[in-house]
């Protein structure tokens, strides 16, 4: 398929890692038991861009009169950031968070495949409770950042 491809699978094949390709595309399925839910993930090789992207997508996506609420927490979840970022589709309410490495002028491996991989799954685990606390349990986008922080603050 291409470096990036064959880099990513290998490590996941390594790893010991339940895993699908998705169809002819280069992109691989699988889900995710964290310690606050149950996901699925997307690894990602963009070839002709020399990138590797690893998306973790909620559980449940955010209802039509909820959205709003979980912008801003998303928003409040970024500022700061230095490695990835929440996103959301605003049209159906997905929510995913995104981490990625340009390989342009280098080579992807097995360590770069791995950073990418463990912040994202650390930042949706740490995350979920905040973002289903802003859904279903009427916490505020400030109440359920604050909750992060009293808890340790997010991965960095």
């Amino acid at each position: 398929m291409g470096d990036i491809f064959d880099t990513m699978y290998d490590f996941f094949q390594q790893e010991d890692w339940k895993f699908e390709r998705m169809g002819e595309q280069p992109i691989l399925r699988m889900g995710i038991n964290g310690k606050n839910g149950k996901w699925a993930c997307y690894a990602q090789a963009r070839e002709d861009q020399e990138q590797f992207v690893f998306y973790s997508v909620c559980p449940v996506n955010a209802p039509d009169d909820k959205r709003v609420t979980i912008a801003e927490l998303l928003t409040r979840l970024n500022y700061g950031l230095v490695i990835g970022n929440f996103e959301m589709d605003m049209r159906d309410g997905e929510i995913r968070y995104k981490t990625s490495v340009d390989v342009e002028g280098d080579r992807v491996s097995h360590a770069l495949v791995r950073n990418v991989v463990f912040v994202n799954l650390q930042m949706m685990d740490r995350c979920l409770p905040a973002i289903m606390g802003c859904m279903y349990g009427g916490l505020s986008p400030q109440q359920a950042a604050d909750q992060l922080e009293t808890q340790g603050g997010l991965p960095q």
